[in-house]
């Protein structure tokens, strides 16, 4: 298979049909391991699933409800 001069190839049907790659379907490209894969292009509410997934138990800081709500409305 040759890359045109567009920089364009075609995935062969089987991969296609294999990995869900449909047509107007994103897709990113990554350095991989001897060499570049393609995938599906992660959504905005796939991205954001992941930072959660990253940020989630990462407070280190351990203040209670009560305390928050007494800093927030200015209580004494």
């Amino acid at each position: 298979m040759k890359i045109t001069s567009k920089g364009q190839v075609t995935i062969p049907q089987e991969l296609r049909e294999r990995y869900g790659l449909h047509p107007a379907t994103e897709v990113e490209f990554a350095g991989g391991e001897g060499g570049v894969v393609i995938r599906p292009a992660r959504t905005k509410k796939g991205q954001f699933r992941e930072w959660l997934a990253k940020a989630r138990g990462s407070a280190t800081v351990s203040v209670t409800t009560d305390a928050v709500m007494q800093m927030t409305r200015g209580e004494d």
